[in-house]
């Protein structure tokens, strides 16, 4: 897990064994692919340049024992690409992971925010409402 960018909330990484790492962007352009049709669009989404976009997939559909990602070429029909079962699958894996995360962690993020220079109520908050985990993530 890991936050990688400065909007509030946790933002989930997973690590697997191979190494490979599965992650808010390579969800979010498995999700654009899936709603777009296109590897180009879905990069565009995000304002990520094609090549970086096609790269990402490549690295998607090695990772895993069959490709999260099938591409038809262009020409008159005007290629495309989609999510594949396992694409499907490892998307939806990924979100709920994500939502079920999110839900857990969400009172613990509020007492953090709440900590925070210049938040509204932060001197509020007394040491006895900071929950007692151990914090030395």
């Amino acid at each position: 897990m890991g936050v990688t960018s400065n909007r509030s909330g946790l933002h989930l990484r997973i690590s697997l064994a191979s190494g490979f790492s599965l992650g808010p962007g390579k969800a979010d352009l498995l999700s654009g692919i899936r709603d777009t049709g296109s590897i180009a669009a879905a990069g565009r989404r995000m304002k990520m340049s094609y090549k970086r976009a096609w790269s990402l997939v490549e690295e998607m559909n090695a990772a895993f024992s069959q490709p999260l990602v099938e591409t038809s070429r262009g020409g008159q029909a005007r290629g495309g690409a989609a999510l594949t079962e396992t694409g499907e699958r490892v998307l939806a894996a990924y979100d709920r992971m994500r939502r079920q995360t999110r839900e857990a962690v969400a009172g613990e993020v509020a007492a953090l925010e709440k900590l925070l220079a210049g938040a509204v109520g932060h001197s509020d908050m007394s040491q006895s409402d900071m929950p007692r985990s151990d914090m030395s993530d």
